[in-house]
């Protein structure tokens, strides 16, 4: 049935009968819509707060409400919602990928509010229409003294994508172990609610939109700063875009196990025994790379 259609029979007087019930369900629809345009008035006038280094801050409205709102809009729209608990795991996976999502050096070029649309599940998935330009005119945009400054920016941004990279893939292997250890579950434990083992797959489909949606950033960023890296050569020569391309050949491998869904291999501790105590998106003991001083 197409929007106009359900537009049409929600517009539809309801027969005697059946008042009571049906100005319940108008009400219950009108609040979903107010909340609905709330939350988008306030995606679209306010960007994620963002602290120290561009990291995420705590926030009601961007913690509880929009999620709240987004899981309704999400089953408005067909898509699988569950209402399990968030595990540790879960967590440290959403907290670990954040930073790829975005760019807090450069909002314009990873689209901060789509993000956040997006993350909410207030707005569908629109990272795949992206293009890789934009990064590049982001540097070319930005004032620096020197030229070769923009090499560096972009050399220390692999770096930085580089240097959190295998914690992110360890999160990423812990939450591929509680999907198959609830898959264990539901198939020996007899007494489970259908109810339960739909939610089970639906928090499933969840970590697995998560963990698609992080492999495009990473493609888009590689991608990104690859055009960078060739037009940067043609605009302003300098000998530093070896550098540069040697970190990017050092990112390569990175982005070519995302691409086979390989998050598990060579780390230790097995897919959900972390041994390290991995910091959330909003705070960090990590030096921060991201931090490029225009000289």
């Amino acid at each position: 049935m197409n929007a106009v259609r359900r537009r049409r029979l929600i517009l539809m007087p309801k027969p005697n009968g059946a008042n009571a019930s049906g100005d319940k369900s108008a009400r219950g629809r009108m609040r979903f819509v107010a909340l609905v345009l709330m939350a988008g008035l306030a995606a679209a006038c306010v960007s994620r707060p963002v602290g120290d280094f561009g990291r995420a801050q705590p926030s009601v409205l961007h913690d509880r409400a929009m999620p709240y709102v987004g899981s309704k809009v999400a089953a408005n729209r067909g898509e699988p919602v569950s209402n399990f608990n968030q595990t540790d795991q879960e967590r440290e996976m959403h907290d670990r990928t954040w930073r790829f999502l975005v760019a807090a050096h450069s909002r314009d070029w990873m689209f901060d509010t789509n993000a956040e649309l997006q993350r909410t599940r207030i707005g569908p998935a629109k990272d795949h229409r992206y293009g890789p330009e934009r990064y590049y005119a982001w540097l070319r945009s930005t004032h620096y003294q020197s030229s070769p400054t923009r090499y560096n920016s972009v050399g220390r941004h692999i770096l930085a994508d580089i240097d959190t990279l295998p914690t992110t893939f360890r999160a990423i292997c812990a939450v591929e172990e509680v999907d198959r250890q609830r898959r264990i579950a539901l198939a020996e434990l007899p007494g489970i609610e259908a109810s339960v083992a739909a939610n089970a797959q639906a928090r499933f489909v969840e970590n697995r939109w998560h963990i698609d949606w992080f492999v495009r950033a990473l493609n888009y960023r590689y991608q990104s700063y690859a055009y960078a890296l060739d037009h940067l050569l043609v605009e302003t020569p300098h000998e530093q875009s070896m550098a540069v391309d040697e970190n990017l050949r050092r990112l390569g491998p990175w982005v070519d196990r995302a691409n086979r869904g390989d998050f598990c291999s060579g780390l230790t501790g097995g897919g959900g025994g972390a041994v390290v105590t991995i910091p959330s998106r909003y705070q960090t003991m990590m030096p921060d790379r991201e931090v490029i001083p225009q000289k």
